[in-house]
């Protein structure tokens, strides 16, 4: 071996011990600093013990009648839809009640409002720490309280939980943080800014209850949840944790505040005025009585009253087995209870009877039952469709199916409901398939939120618009395709207020702001568009050298006006100078205005 081969390695021996040196380096010096940093908002660890229901082993014991109100008592009865077993009872709130929330709320946060959003965002981060480790228990809490499959919980709990507390702590203090808006020539000695303020206690009536209350404590509100009857003994978890975030980070709990009631009682809660904003999300019926309640005290409300959303499917899909895979998600994700499932499957007559052959036999192949199956872990792990929330719609379901079946469409699958062999006492509904299915039928109109699949034919492009737009309501839609040209035709020619393109309901995952038009509602919850809907717009208009230049009145136009000729040439050459195109008439405004002066 030459004296060159042997510097050689050495010099590379060198060079990886050097290597290695740096990066233990680089490591230790990372591990100390994170050791020892003080990050303002940093996350705080604490504790929220989960009900003894989402314990492994709890067994529990069945209701009578499965009824969400106790016989013989107001009280409302909680129990899993999935199997009939008793989760608890609650006793509903009374007027008086919904009284001390919102005094408590509105204490909290005349203090809350003080703070920053740094520390904002470090109760959302420890928030979202919490949420990420206790996802097993908070799941299994939501899968109990609505009979949804565990794969469901996840995507609807913990997913748009986490997305919606990750976006708040990125983008929330942007969305919230006061802009300059422009001025004009008359005014250029001014500064004009915009800023977004708590407005006080906000109130939301939703299906998930952590959206609303992180936009709400973010923006620096208090708030007063109204949970559902249906699953008020998992928001109660959800909303303890919420309120636990709070306190460990040194703010008052009461900030969170949530209340159960029955619908008799709910127009005290939606007519107070010491609310500030309602967010509700409900059937039309509902949505009409709290719009009524709120406007007597003129409480603005951002009302999502569900919807008939299409997935309308192009002759130049270049993929039908994977858009028969997001459909399936689309429709049957959570029993088809999901105010943004696709309730119509619109598709032109090019891939129409390519696209019925494909989901048939997927459809016929779903399992529906209950996820958290105790006894048998195999068969909850197979579950594909879980329980309804209630088996009220039932009859209603099968009378759609059937007034569709007698005016010509075809029910390959389901159509009625199932009456499981192992949980007798659960609500659960036949996935169906309804096929040649016609913008006259009702169940073409009528919002289902069930496991059902209706696919509908469209001879062309402007046919699956018009039969896209036929129903009263318009929140969200889809459009799946190649053509760059009949996409967008489709996107605008949609009634509605959210679009995805060759996907589903991805709006909602990536925080656009949420809402739809026509009979789905008005307002936006979500986005930056969401947040600042929580607030209240203040406008401010500020000297721009204070001390040097300011606003003051020409004598001319000060009262008493002395000479209202004199007045009226002043005015007219100040309108000139400010806005006239020509500067020649600019100049005569000026003239106008020296002249008179």
């Amino acid at each position: 071996m030459d004296a060159t081969t042997i510097w050689t390695a050495a010099r590379g021996a060198f060079s990886s011990v050097n290597l290695l040196a740096t990066t233990l380096v680089v490591i230790t010096l990372s591990y100390l600093y994170r050791l020892y940093s003080t990050d303002p908002e940093r996350p705080v660890a604490y504790s929220v013990q989960a009900p003894d229901q989402c314990l492994p082993g709890w067994k529990g014991e069945y209701v009578e009648k499965t009824e969400l109100k106790l016989p013989g008592s107001s009280a409302i009865q909680c129990y899993c839809p999935a199997n009939g077993k008793l989760l608890g009872t609650i006793n509903p709130a009374s007027p008086g009640a919904i009284d001390r929330a919102i005094a408590k709320a509105g204490a909290a946060q005349r203090e809350w409002m003080k703070t920053t959003f740094a520390q904002r965002r470090r109760v959302l981060r420890t928030l979202l720490a919490f949420v990420l480790d206790n996802r097993e228990a908070i799941s299994t809490a939501a899968c109990l309280d609505s009979g949804k499959t565990r794969v469901d919980a996840m995507l609807g709990e913990i997913l748009v939980t986490a997305e919606k507390l990750q976006w708040t702590i990125l983008h929330g203090e942007r969305a919230l943080r006061s802009e300059r808006r422009p001025t004009n020539f008359l005014l250029g000695y001014k500064v004009n800014e915009v800023r977004w303020e708590p407005l006080g206690v906000v109130a939301a009536c939703f299906h998930n209850l952590m959206g609303p209350i992180i936009s709400a404590i973010f923006a620096g509100n208090g708030i007063v949840v109204k949970a559902s009857e249906a699953t008020a003994w998992s928001s109660g978890y959800f909303v303890d944790i919420a309120r636990a975030t709070l306190h460990a980070c040194g703010h008052s709990p009461h900030l969170v505040q949530s209340i159960v009631c029955w619908p008799t009682v709910a127009a005290h809660l939606t007519s107070h005025p010491d609310i500030s904003h309602i967010t509700f999300i409900g059937s039309r019926r509902v949505g009409h009585a709290v719009a009524s309640a709120a406007a007597q005290s003129l409480t603005p409300v951002c009302m999502e009253l569900g919807g008939k959303d299409a997935a309308v499917i192009l002759d130049c899909v270049p993929s039908l087995e994977k858009v028969a895979s997001i459909l399936l998600r689309g429709v049957f994700q959570s029993a088809g209870q999901n105010c943004i499932g696709i309730e119509r499957v619109i598709a032109c007559q090019g891939v129409y009877d390519r696209l019925v052959k494909m989901l048939e036999p997927r459809i016929r192949g779903l399992r529906v039952g209950n996820s958290l199956d105790e006894d048998e872990d195999e068969v909850g792990e197979q579950v594909d469709v879980g329980a309804m929330i209630s088996d009220q719609a039932f009859e209603r379901l099968e009378a759609l199916v059937e007034q569709a079946v007698g005016a010509g469409a075809r029910c390959l699958v389901g159509g009625k409901r199932f009456h499981h062999p192992r949980w007798p006492r659960g609500h659960y509904f036949q996935p169906t398939l309804l096929v040649d299915v016609t913008p006259d039928m009702a169940i073409a109109r009528e919002e289902t939120f069930a496991p059902i699949c209706l696919v509908m034919k469209a001879r062309d492009v402007d046919d699956a618009i018009e039969v896209a737009n036929a129903t009263p309501y318009g929140l969200g839609a889809s459009v799946f395709g190649r053509s760059r040209r009949d996409i967008d035709q489709v996107v605008a020619g949609f009634q509605a207020g959210m679009v995805s393109v060759n996907d589903f309901a991805v709006y909602y995952a990536v925080q656009l702001p949420f809402g739809g038009v026509k009979g789905s509602g008005y307002g936006r919850f979500a986005g930056e568009e969401g947040l600042r809907s929580l607030c209240n717009t203040k406008a401010v208009c500020r000297d721009r050298f204070p001390g040097l230049m300011a606003t003051s009145i020409p004598k001319t136009l000060d009262y008493p006006i002395r000479s209202a000729g004199r007045a009226w040439e002043m005015g007219v050459g100040i309108v000139e100078l400010g806005y006239a195109e020509a500067w020649k008439r600019r100049g005569t405004g000026l003239w106008r205005i020296i002249r008179n002066g």
